[in-house]
Parts: C-alpha cells; sequence; structure tokens
C-alpha cells in the first residue's frame, strides 16, 4: 500500500534492521520503529507497535531470525539453549496469535538445521531467508483474500467491520479489508462502517486511516451502534479478521467480534471471516482450547491522542481508583459464521 505516494509493507527488514510502522502512532504521525536485535522486535510485538495476525506472524518470524544472527560465543549446546529461550521470549508476547507461532517454528526449525550442518552464519542466513519467505506469503495470500472475497460483496453493499485486519494487520493488502480494496477497485459502491473497537480503537484509528488513504467510503460508529444499524436494515454483510481459528470453525478475533456475529445472526445478515490458512490451527479443536490474552487495564481506564505539537499522551478517562477488565479477544463460534475467505477460495464447515 502506499503512504504518501511510496510503497510500504507494515513489517519488513532492511539491511540489518527490522523496520515496522509504530500502529501505536497512528493516525496522528506515520513513524517507522527499527530493531536490532530478537529482544527488542519480541517487545515490538507485546507493545502493539505492530499488531495484526500476518503482521505479527512476519514480525515473529524475523525476531526469531534476528536470534539466529545474535547467537553468543560458545558450543552448540550453549547456542540451542540460547535459541530456544528466544523461541519461548517470542511465543509469550501475544497467546493468542496463531500466526505468530507458525512464523516462529518454521524459522527456528530452518535455521536448526542449518546450525548443526554448517554453523551459525549460514543458519542465520537460511533463518532470515525463511522469514522473507513467509513475510512474502503473507502479501500474496492476502491479495489472493481480496480475490475471493470480492465475490460476496454485491454492488451497493454496506459493509461493517471490526477492528482493523486491512494492510497494516497483514504485512499488505489485508483480510477483511483486503475484499474491500478489489471491490473498490473494480468500481463497485461500497461503504464501510467502521467500528471503532474499544479499548485501544483500532477501527477509528488505524482501519479508517487506511480507507482513508484509498479514498473509500466510510464512516466510524461505536460499537454499540451496529444493533441500530442492522435492525435499520443499513448492513448487508459483516466481514471480520482472525487470529486463531480452530479445526471446528470457532474463530478468535478482536474483543467485540462475538457480539457482532449474534447480532448478524438476529438480523439474518451473512457475517464473514477473512484469514489466511496459517490463521488455521489444525492442533486446536475447538474454542474452548484457545488462549485468551488479558492485557493491561490502562487500555480501558486510559486513551492516547496527540497534543497540539504532536506529542503522544495518555489521559485518565475512568473514574479514579476504578479497576478494569481487559480481554483482547473472543471466540465466535463456527455456527455463526457463514464462510472463511482464505487464499484458496471461500472455506465453509
Amino acid at each position: 500500500m502506499k503512504v504518501n505516494g511510496l510503497d510500504y509493507r507494515a513489517v519488513w527488514m532492511e539491511k540489518e534492521a527490522l523496520c515496522m510502522i509504530d500502529q501505536r502512532v497512528l493516525p496522528f504521525r506515520f513513524d517507522i520503529v527499527t530493531s536490532y536485535s530478537c529482544q527488542v522486535s519480541s517487545n515490538a510485538i507485546r507493545n502493539m507497535t505492530v499488531r495484526g495476525a500476518g503482521t505479527i506472524g512476519a514480525t515473529a518470524g524475523y525476531a526469531m531470525a534476528q536470534a539466529f544472527r545474535d547467537i553468543p560465543p560458545g558450543n552448540m549446546d550453549q547456542a540451542l539453549i540460547f535459541l530456544e529461550q528466544a523461541k519461548k521470549e517470542i511465543e509469550n508476547t501475544r497467546p493468542t496469535a496463531r500466526d505468530l507461532f507458525f512464523a516462529t517454528d518454521k524459522v527456528y526449525h530452518a535455521g536448526i538445521q542449518a546450525l548443526v550442518k554448517s554453523g551459525p552464519q549460514i543458519a542465520y542466513q537460511l533463518a532470515l531467508a525463511e522469514a522473507s519467505s513467509i513475510a512474502d506469503a503473507y502479501v500474496f495470500n492476502s491479495r489472493m483474500i481480496g480475490v475471493y472475497g470480492n465475490e460476496m460483496i454485491p454492488e451497493n453493499a454496506r459493509i461493517l467491520t471490526h477492528c482493523n485486519a486491512g494492510w497494516l494487520a497483514l504485512v499488505d493488502y489485508g483480510s477483511a479489508l483486503s475484499p474491500v480494496y478489489v471491490a473498490f477497485k473494480q468500481g463497485k459502491n461500497i461503504k464501510v462502517w467502521v467500528d471503532e473497537t474499544r479499548p485501544r480503537s483500532q477501527g477509528a484509528k488505524l482501519t479508517a486511516w487506511e480507507l482513508s488513504n484509498q479514498g473509500i467510503p466510510h464512516t466510524i460508529i461505536p460499537d454499540n451502534a451496529a444493533a441500530y444499524l442492522m435492525s435499520k436494515g443499513l448492513v448487508d454483510l459483516v466481514i471480520t479478521g482472525a487470529d486463531r481459528i480452530a479445526v471446528n470453525g470457532d474463530a478468535a478475533n478482536k474483543i467485540g467480534t462475538l457480539e457482532k456475529a449474534i447480532l448478524a445472526k438476529e438480523y439474518g445478515i451473512p457475517f464473514y471471516i477473512a484469514a489466511p490458512l496459517s490463521t488455521f490451527d489444525p492442533e486446536c479443536p475447538d474454542g474452548d482450547h484457545i488462549t485468551i490474552e488479558e492485557r493491561d487495564q490502562a487500555e480501558v481506564l486510559f486513551s492516547m491522542g496527540p497534543d497540539k505539537d504532536g506529542e503522544m499522551h495518555e489521559i485518565l478517562t475512568c473514574n479514579p481508583g476504578s479497576q478494569a477488565f481487559n480481554p483482547a479477544f473472543d471466540v465466535t463460534p463456527a455456527r455463526l459464521i457463514k464462510g472463511y475467505f482464505t487464499e484458496q477460495g471461500i472455506k465453509t464447515l
């Protein structure tokens, strides 16, 4: 996607530096964060400098490759211990995100095989090549998700989405927004209802920013306005992304997705999940087995925004002294999902 006339991915490797668009300060500033170590890259996942299933996966893959570059001097046993600890550190950053584990594991095994046979330098080169291949695959797969998902978007569609599942969330193109981009490019008259997506407002900040950049008609709505819109016949379909999809089709996504699926069922509106096949977890039988990340209550109690000079500040927006509960995800049962947009077509159960 283009920003200020230049092509960007959400995350990319540039020489020795991992470069990431800082999603914490968008849409108020466009900053690039660079990381030269596995630890810093892992922390960027944890603190949500980068977020979104595919972008988390790509960043995790690059972070694992950086660990191979940073193997300290010593014997093979010490190197293996270092790499195993690095892998665990990456995997502990966002436990719900299936793509994180998918990418970390692939890069780890590509590097380990080379380490034993050829030494650290070759191991790093092959690990980095595997991480780059994973990122490239996300770009291709997300583009294909758009091609197939567009088939389900009728002319004059009013589409509701939740959180951000655009190019920021999947390296490029996106998952839930990829079909929207294709539909708009083909000249379909569409409009997007953008859930604000409390508490971090990824919809109001990131999705709205993406759609504005592409010139796509959209309106931000409070999270609790969806029922009203649906009851008035103003929503034709719902498309969201996913962070992990179980074997039976249950899907974990940003908190608030479940209530949108329930409402869509009540009003007879098709509800779709858009995700690459890497988000489908063959070892997770159902939604009850998906770990739900609980994040710091400060995300609920405080809001972030810029002052007149563009500096970002936190402001307390809730009753002082009150506590908050902040689950990052919920699980939508497969029975509420009409279909899954993937890079291999539209999947139904």
